[in-house]
This record gives C-alpha cells, structure tokens and sequence, in this order.
C-alpha cells in the first residue's frame, strides 16, 4: 500500500503541486482513508520526502541504465532527455517552485541527489565523447558538466523561461542543441545534425 500511496502522491504533486494537493485529497482520489495514509507516513511532510526521493530514485536508475548501454555519447543524451520528458510527463513549473519554497530542506537535499547524479553521467559522457573524437579534446570536463547542470536547472525557472512562452519539451531540445553545438568536434557535428533532422521527421 505505501508504493501505491507514493506513486498516486507523485502523480498528484507533479500535476498539480506540493502545496496544493491535502492528504483528504489523496485519500479521496485512492478511496481509502486518510488514517491508512497516516499509518506509512507521520505526516504530509514525510509524504512529500518520500515521494520526491522515490520520483528521483526512479530518474537516476532510469539515467544510469541508459549510461549502460553505452551508446555514442551525443544520441545517449537525447536518450536520457527522452526518458526525463517522458516521465516528469511535461512537468509543470509550479511543483518544483512549490517545492522549494515550502519545503526548502526536500528541496535542496533533492537538488544534491540531481547534482551528483547529473555531473557523474554528463562527466562520463564527455570524457567518452572526447576519447572518440566526436567532442573537441580541450574541454575541462569539471566545467561542462557543472555548466550542463546549471544550464538544466535554470530551464526550470518559470520567471527565466515562462511556459507561456516555451514548452518544457522545446526547451530541452534548445538546450541540448547549444550545449552539444558548443563541444561537438565537425565529426560530432554530423552526428548531431543527423538527430536533430531525424527529430524533425
């Protein structure tokens, strides 16, 4: 029961916000009792904490099978934005911003998890890329990685990139495009350019 408490919460919360959704609401959208909530978590609060590490658990073990099957560099980070997309389902701005302002500590222990997972996978990816020569080779691997995951995390501010003015699914492919343009090698770049084509189709 407490799984599927967790998977009806993380679809509640990316849908309509943290803050938003009461645990009479949860409890009514499951047909069972808020007392059966209060019996896996102590409160809303602990319902959250799990809710958000389970939802980013189920990110970082998607990201890392992906890195696994080692597939060339550029395509594996289209692959992994697909699965983001596909799974955060066009994810609204409002939960993350409700996230972060009631509940800062979920918040900022969250953004360490996506920190250490994205520049471990970004890191390998462009030491991978630069071994094939599909990367230029005098990039500082320290900076790209941090800079891919600043640049991720900005895309989610909705007062830099307004939804009524991006998509979130755009807005991935823009950033993924400059970013790549940026490090890519003219050997890269034909690879690149092959994706981005194939997309448009």
């Amino acid at each position: 029961m407490r799984e599927k408490i967790i998977q009806k919460a993380g679809e509640m919360f990316l849908n309509l916000g943290f803050k938003s959704i009461t645990m009479d609401d949860l409890a009514h959208e499951m047909g069972i009792s808020k007392k059966t909530i209060y019996s896996h978590f102590k409160n809303k609060t602990d319902l959250v904490q799990q809710t958000a590490m389970s939802m980013t658990d189920f990110i970082v073990c998607g990201i890392d099978d992906i890195v696994a099957l080692q597939k060339n560099p550029i395509e594996e980070l289209y692959e992994i934005k697909r699965f983001v997309m596909l799974h955060l389902k066009d994810e609204k701005s409002s939960p993350l911003y409700q996230l972060q302002k009631y509940y800062p500590k979920i918040y900022t222990s969250l953004k360490e998890v996506q920190f250490e997972c994205t520049h471990r996978c970004v890191a390998k990816n462009v030491k991978r890329g630069m071994q094939m020569g599909i990367y230029r080779d005098n990039l500082n691997v320290e900076f790209v990685s941090r800079i891919y995951f600043t640049g991720i995390t900005s895309l989610k501010d909705n007062g830099l990139f307004p939804t009524e003015i991006f998509s979130k699914a755009e807005l991935m492919d823009y950033y993924l495009e400059y970013h790549l343009r940026g490090i890519v090698t003219p050997e890269g770049r034909k690879i690149l350019n092959s994706i981005i084509n194939s997309n448009k189709e």
